[in-house]
């Protein structure tokens, strides 16, 4: 097993059992002690993990929200593959939504340049990366942009939303569950992320399978008023079903 591929297996324990020792992950994966410190450093570098004695716990346990550029590095392979099937609920022309989030960031990089499309995005970022494109008239929702995920937020931006109505909004979340629905760790956000699935005719939730190990302060949606959730194969089967079975169309990618 390469060190990525062990790094993204502690995480994944980690996420699912809010916490990982040392001695133990050392005996599993029949590496020194002093290996799986390294992991568990490079792990915390990357913001996703936090080191305690012993061990290490997600930073979702300690209220942690990661940065974009630190979500941007983990799972990239999942999110590239997930952003690819996203592509197929694109509509032939007309306006989508794109959130801001580090998988949907994926499929606005991913949009083809052979389809008109008015794209709606709530992220300077992204507004930056689409504008050059021929092809696209992009909007951008205006307000007060929160550092930590590069999004706009608050008043300037709902209103706008108030009077759009678009095809499709591809949707990010911080967590999601059967029970619980979709969430985020800031209401300000949430408010702008239930203002876009009002604005649209379908919603798809773009979210790797880690994202349904957690819970969050505020909730923007539930899994029924959702049309398509797109995720990764690592998201367990059983679980997919359950998801389904709430509503959405499930694609594991």
């Amino acid at each position: 097993m390469y060190a990525e591929e062990r790094q993204q297996e502690i995480l994944r324990r980690a996420r699912s059992v809010g916490r990982v020792d040392v001695p133990t992950l050392a005996g599993e994966f029949e590496v020194t002690t002093e290996t799986i410190r390294r992991d568990l450093t490079a792990l915390e570098r990357l913001g996703v993990l936090r080191r305690v004695h012993g061990g290490a716990i997600p930073v979702e346990r300690l209220g942690f929200e990661p940065e974009l550029a630190t979500r941007d590095e983990v799972l990239t392979a999942e999110k590239e593959r997930i952003a690819k099937a996203a592509l197929a609920e694109l509509p032939e022309d007309g306006a989508i939504i794109i959130d801001a989030g580090s998988t949907t960031g994926r499929l606005a990089q991913a949009l083809p340049i052979d389809r008109e499309l008015t794209v709606i995005v709530n992220s300077p970022p992204l507004a930056t990366l689409l504008a050059t494109r021929a092809n696209l008239t992009v909007i951008m929702l205006g307000g007060r942009v929160r550092g930590r995920t590069l999004a706009t937020v608050d008043d300037w931006a709902l209103r706008p939303l108030a009077d759009l109505h678009v095809d499709v909004a591809f949707m990010a979340a911080n967590g999601c569950s059967v029970d619980k629905g979709l969430t985020t760790p800031d209401p300000a956000e949430a408010a702008i992320k239930r203002a876009m699935i009002g604005a649209a005719e379908r919603s798809v939730l773009l979210a790797d399978h880690t994202k349904f190990t957690n819970t969050y302060l505020a909730r923007f949606a539930t899994l029924p008023e959702i049309d398509v959730v797109i995720t990764d194969t690592g998201l367990d089967l059983a679980l997919a079903t359950e998801i389904a079975m709430a509503g959405p169309e499930t694609v594991r990618a």
